[in-house]
């Protein structure tokens, strides 16, 4: 099975020091037990409303914008409030490697975890694949 993966970026190398929703990009993967590649980088048209934190307009307009690439599970270093929003819709993995093939190896490793939690629908939980240094 493969899963259409979405990493939190602004350059395409690393992840964003910022919650989730404030990549100024996605890059997003098609990761499977065997293998994990590249697909292509969307860029982050949603805006926010500086005067709400946690604005739920802005976690709908993300999830719209990553279900149209077929997302199902979305990797960052830092989530906001809004994960209990996206959740629903994605499997959420915290990571902090630094290199996102390196990210990709570990997915692939755990892709059998991921699927389980994505097969649980709505109430679906957040998955920590941090690296502990």
């Amino acid at each position: 099975m493969k899963i259409i993966t979405a990493f939190a970026t602004d350059d395409g190398k690393s992840f964003i020091k910022r919650h989730f929703g404030d990549a100024y990009y996605y890059d997003i993967y098609k990761i499977s037990a065997s293998e994990a590649k590249f697909i292509k980088r969307i860029k982050n048209t949603t805006e926010e409303d500086q005067d709400i934190h946690s604005d739920p307009k802005k976690a709908k307009g993300v999830a719209e914008l990553l279900k149209n690439e077929k997302v199902t599970t979305v990797v960052s270093k830092i989530y906001g409030p809004n994960i209990k929003r996206i959740k629903k819709k994605f499997v959420c993995i915290l990571m902090n490697d630094k290199k996102f093939s390196e990210c990709a190896k570990i997915i692939q490793k755990k892709i059998d975890i991921i699927i389980n939690e994505w097969n649980k629908g709505e109430v679906r939980n957040h998955i920590n694949l941090k690296n502990k240094k």
